[in-house]
């Protein structure tokens, strides 16, 4: 008896990642080039209820002085510095792998994503923004065909 064989269609673009990655490479374009004396800081992202959560690590920085958020175009920006404290008294560093320096992080915004009502709070070296959006669906409108 002969075996069939069912050969499934696939559409064009279906292997295709980038409609996935786009958004969250967006990011990596508007950071700083690695030329430029900024370090890229860690970052998680999840959805709460209806708030989009970053926490970034920030140890060892004072959020009062040296920490800017800003959100425009759909974009969150994040910079940090972290200054390096030395005193006359310190007798030298034989090894540090601290960084220090600015820091830098831009993350793509949903298109529901409110941009008037963003919360950003520090705690135990953890910046933590919530990003307010509107995860009700619109509803579909129904749209009359006329022949011509």
């Amino acid at each position: 008896m002969a075996e069939k064989t069912v050969e499934r269609r696939r559409e064009p673009f279906e292997w295709w990642p980038w409609p996935e990655m786009l958004p969250r490479r967006l990011s990596d374009w508007f950071e700083p080039e690695a030329g430029e004396a900024t370090h890229r800081m860690r970052v998680e992202e999840y959805m709460e209820g209806d708030d989009l959560v970053i926490r970034a690590e920030m140890p060892g920085i004072d959020p009062d002085k040296d920490v800017q958020v800003h959100v425009r175009n759909h974009m969150l920006e994040l910079r940090a510095e972290r200054r390096e404290e030395t005193t006359k008294e310190e007798k030298g560093t034989r090894r540090s792998e601290f960084h220090y320096g600015s820091f830098y992080r831009a993350v793509t915004l949903p298109p529901d994503a409110s941009e008037t009502d963003v919360h950003a709070t520090y705690k135990d070296g953890i910046l933590e923004v919530r990003v307010p959006c509107d995860r009700k669906q619109a509803e579909a409108t129904k749209v009359p065909v006329q022949r011509s």
